[in-house]
Parts: C-alpha cells; structure tokens; sequence
C-alpha cells in the first residue's frame, strides 16, 4: 500500500502544496503543523535505518546507509551513477548498487528505467532514481517549510518526482512505465504503454510551461498517441492537436479514462 495520494485526499488546489510538502504517510500530512510533521519523519527515518532494516535481515551500518539516502535525495530525478557515488562515499560501486537495490525493495525508493526499442538512436541506458515520498526526500534535503521549498534548487526535481509517483501508482498490473532520453536531447520524463497506447508525459514546475524541442523530437520518435504536460496550474489548455498542458489531476484522471 502506498502513502496517501493526490486521488485521495485532495479537494482544493491549495492542498496539492500541503500533500508535496509533508508526503503521504498519513500521520505526517495529518499532524497538526509542519513542525510536528517534520518530528514524525525524523523518527520515522532513524527507526527505518536503525530497526526496519535490520527487521528485515538487512546487516548494512546505519549512518552509511543514512549517508546513502541523503546523496540519493540530492540526485533526485538523475542517472544512476554507482561509480559517482562510490566514490563520493569511499565504498565501491557494487556495494553502492546492493543499498540502492535495499532501498527499493523496501519501498523507498523508485529506480526508473529507460525506455528501450530499436528506434536507430543512442538512447540513455542509466536508470533515474528518486525517494518516493515527497515528504521524506524534503526531511532528508533539510526542507520544513513550503518557503524553503520553493526557493530550493531541488524544487523542480522534487516536483517531478512527487508527479512520477502519483503517476506510477495509478498504473495497472501490465501496463509499462519507463523515461527516454537520447544522446541528441529528446527526452520525456514518463512514457506509458497501456492498452495497446503510448502516452507521453512532461513534467514542468511552472504557470506557464513551455517545451522544448526535444519534447516534440521525442514525441516523435516515439509515436506517441497522446502527451501531456503536467503543471501546478488551477486548469489546462492543448498545445497541439492530442497535447496538452493538464493539472496533476487532470492527468491521473486522463489515466484512468484510458483504462
């Protein structure tokens, strides 16, 4: 079961801010303000480091691990880079894919992987990885307070990934989810297979998002059906014909339309 999600708990716009903030685990995102939200993920990430993993027959040095989780919130939304990250920890690559590997299976944390096919381009082979709930990436990148959101370098990162993972959990057994990326700067942050479709998803943190290029190359290689650029805007607008710029919830609900 995962954290709260958007379908389920928001009923104003104002309560996307609330829900991206504090994250899903519900006595975080109901605690009585952001001071007691915060104490609740402190506790809960020293006794997840300290308890569940070892519960789980996991033997890794909790402070290493604790050290681990935290580079992985500040590369949230990047590729996997196990030889980076080694080094940066003075561990080896292998041991830094084996916590990255823990950390997933305990669900925590999302290893995106990329969308291959032979399409004739050099496509990205790495993974991209992000904390899956929002409110535990901000306590690990020391962020209590919307203010100190919005005006962090990680904001737009944290954004798609709080997207990605409203989209993911809404996905059926079957249906396909991957990123893609070319040498050349095609890129989509999320490409979905469901239904014999393919559905193509951006993820912008601004009013007005604009696209890039390499957003229409990649529609185009891809032939996707459909695409949508999701945005903290109060309603959305097309772009193109089968393109649209929609709200997080407008896109969880073409979703499910399609299902």
């Amino acid at each position: 079961m995962t954290p709260l999600l958007l379908s389920e708990v928001v009923e104003r716009f104002e309560d996307i801010q609330t829900l991206w903030l504090r994250g899903g685990f519900p006595q975080s995102y109901m605690a009585a303000n952001d001071e007691q939200s915060w104490f609740w993920r402190e506790g809960f990430v020293r006794h997840f480091l300290s308890a569940d993993l070892p519960s789980l027959g996991i033997r890794v040095d909790p402070d290493s691990m604790g050290r681990f989780w935290r580079m992985i919130a500040h590369l949230q939304g990047q590729l996997f880079n196990a030889s980076s990250i080694a080094a940066s920890l003075g561990v080896s690559a292998p041991t830094v894919t084996r916590w990255l590997d823990y950390l997933e299976a305990t669900l925590v944390l999302r290893r995106l992987e990329p969308y291959h096919a032979n399409l004739g381009k050099r496509l990205v082979k790495s993974p991209k990885i992000y904390v899956r709930d929002s409110g535990l990436l901000h306590y690990l990148l020391s962020i209590k307070e919307v203010n100190d959101l919005l005006g962090h370098p990680a904001t737009g990162s944290s954004w798609e990934g709080f997207i990605v993972e409203q989209i993911c959990s809404q996905l059926a057994f079957g249906e396909l989810v991957s990123f893609y990326r070319t040498a050349a700067g095609a890129e989509l942050d999320l490409v979905i297979e469901a239904r014999g479709m393919k559905i193509g998803i951006e993820i912008k943190f601004s009013s007005a998002p604009k696209v890039t290029k390499g957003f229409w190359q990649a529609c185009q290689d891809l032939g996707v059906d459909t695409a949508y650029v999701v945005a903290p805007v109060r309603e959305g607008w097309p772009l193109a014909e089968n393109v649209r710029v929609v709200t997080p919830m407008e896109a969880i609900g073409e979703l499910r339309r399609i299902r």
